[in-house]
């Protein structure tokens, strides 16, 4: 008499994976979920505000300096953030806004009365871009997929166990068609990210340091910004005063900018 049995997928992938004396680390693992504990680690969800300095460097000497005030509301749907940065310096910024509603930007400048879509990769300062400084959800633009689970070095040179995750762009309005991304299997902390240009060339590489209890969770204070075909061009993003704040949602309404008054 000949028995037969069915057996689930999950359920002979682990059997195999017993008898060959294989740990499941990659099999079992939803590159996906880690993505988006990743997002939670890195953005508050609930509405707040800070202040962003960035400063870019080149050959080690500081080129150039700019202040912005981010205004950010997490979408109650999971999708993406509204975010709003007011220019405070330099003087022949100040007043200016940028507004990011859903996957639309746009550049507000009070001298013209006129706001005028921009692209998330359009260059900020230096090396960080519009896409780096707004509030971002990457589970909501892309897909993860595991690569490997590895050794590597932070910002600071210190060794730290991640997750490697590779990430494609789900819609044409992310920020970058690609991106791989380093994540602390312990805490879900990103530590590195390089993203990637639609040909496949590196544009930048980026370390995410200095994590502070702020806002509820420990985030990211700094972000380092190396260049992709010069490393001699950096650009460093500091946050600092961290508020809770129930921004309006009139205030991510492209219509209503020339009326944002913030003392």
């Amino acid at each position: 008499m000949i028995f037969q049995t069915k057996w689930s997928a999950p359920l002979c992938l682990a059997f195999v994976f017993l008898f060959a004396g294989i740990r499941p680390a990659l099999a079992d693992i939803n590159a996906q979920d880690i993505l988006k504990r990743s997002d939670i680690v890195r953005n508050p969800q609930q509405p707040f505000t800070l202040v962003t300095t960035l400063i870019s460097y080149k050959n080690g000497t500081q080129h150039e300096k700019s202040e912005l005030r981010l205004y950010s509301r997490p979408d109650p749907h999971g999708g993406q953030y509204h975010s709003l940065l007011r220019f405070i310096s330099p003087q022949r910024d100040v007043g200016k806004l940028t507004l990011k509603s859903g996957r639309d930007l746009w550049l507000y400048d009070p001298n013209s009365k006129a706001s005028v879509p921009i692209s998330p990769q359009q260059r900020l300062l230096g090396q960080a871009s519009n896409g780096d400084v707004v509030t971002a959800n990457w589970a909501a633009d892309y897909s993860a997929a595991i690569i490997a689970e590895e050794t590597i070095q932070d910002g600071y040179k210190q060794d730290r166990e991640c997750y490697r995750l590779h990430l494609t762009a789900t819609n044409p309005d992310a920020a970058y068609p690609s991106m791989e991304l380093w994540v602390d299997k312990t805490n879900f902390k990103s530590l590195k990210a390089e993203f990637y240009a639609v040909n496949g060339s590196l544009l930048k590489t980026t370390f995410y340091r200095r994590y502070e209890e702020v806002l509820g969770g420990e985030r990211p204070t700094e972000a380092v910004i190396i260049d992709g075909m010069n490393s001699q061009l950096v650009t460093v993003i500091r946050n600092q005063q961290f508020e809770w704040r129930d921004v309006p949602e009139s205030w991510f309404q492209r219509d209503f900018l020339p009326h944002i008054r913030d003392d």
